[in-house]
């Protein structure tokens, strides 16, 4: 999942383009589409909780779970601030835990391709279905082959701010249509000074039909398959996609 202690402190400057109202106003659509009008809702991944406060805003009892404590606490101090009553979780998606279930699940912002083996996939998928009310919707967004082979490749790519320095340094494995990122920051200091960091981030690519399979396997339906924020078909030049999965009925759910 790669380490965050570093990149929670920047975070944010480097997630300024991401258009999270849209986001948050595709999801609400596609919930209220569904009957999801209110009730609980579970961000997977949330980061320092930026989607999640925007749920919250739209009348939704929001849970964020994420592997980074550093993450959190900057969410957590965000979140007693607006007093929002959002309950922030320390834990690895692969092995999250609610005390029942929720309305719906959502996880954005490419946070799925950093489950690069379909094990780990179907462990989040399984989790999901087991933590969904009864025809509750599991919502995800993924990056595709086209973006990390065609758009993002071997490329670097290089940022400035006021606060400091990014690199971006990509590479794509075709055979197993890998994006490694290794980001190197120069941070600046009080005095002026700049400290580096370093960190790798590693994503993987899916088929749609290796989607479909594992959400099958874990006993979600996937209903829908769309190219961002519309609701047409993936293209094939599509660099990020929605995925809308059902919670297939089941009984003796594995919380209880």
């Amino acid at each position: 999942m790669g380490n965050y202690n570093d990149f929670a402190s920047v975070y944010d400057i480097l997630m300024d383009h991401v258009p999270y109202d849209e986001w948050a106003d595709y999801i609400e659509k596609i919930l209220k589409k569904h009957g999801i009008e209110k009730g609980l809702v579970l961000e997977l991944g949330c980061g320092t909780g930026t989607m999640t406060r925007k749920m919250a805003q739209k009348g939704y009892d929001m849970i964020g779970i994420d592997i980074s404590e550093d993450m959190l606490s900057i969410a957590r101090e965000r979140s007693e601030e607006n007093n929002d009553g959002i309950l922030y979780l320390c834990q690895d998606m692969r092995e999250f835990e609610l005390y029942g279930t929720v309305a719906a699940i959502i996880c954005v912002c490419d946070t799925i391709n950093y489950m690069v083996t379909t094990e780990d996939l179907l462990k989040v998928f399984r989790l999901a279905g087991n933590y969904l009310d009864p025809g509750g919707l599991f919502i995800f967004d993924m990056d595709t082959i086209y973006l990390y082979e065609n758009v993002l490749g071997d490329k670097t790519t290089y940022y400035e701010h006021e606060k400091g320095s990014f690199i971006w340094e990509n590479s794509f494995y075709p055979d197993e249509k890998i994006n490694e990122v290794n980001l190197t920051m120069f941070i600046k200091q009080k005095n002026n000074l700049y400290s580096k960091h370093q960190e790798t981030h590693t994503r993987r690519a899916y088929e749609l039909e290796t989607i479909h399979r594992l959400l099958d396997e874990a006993g979600l339906d996937m209903i829908g398959a769309y190219h961002e924020l519309t609701d047409e078909e993936p293209r094939p030049d599509s660099e990020r996609i929605y995925i809308i999965a059902k919670e297939r009925h089941h009984d003796n759910k594995l919380y209880i």
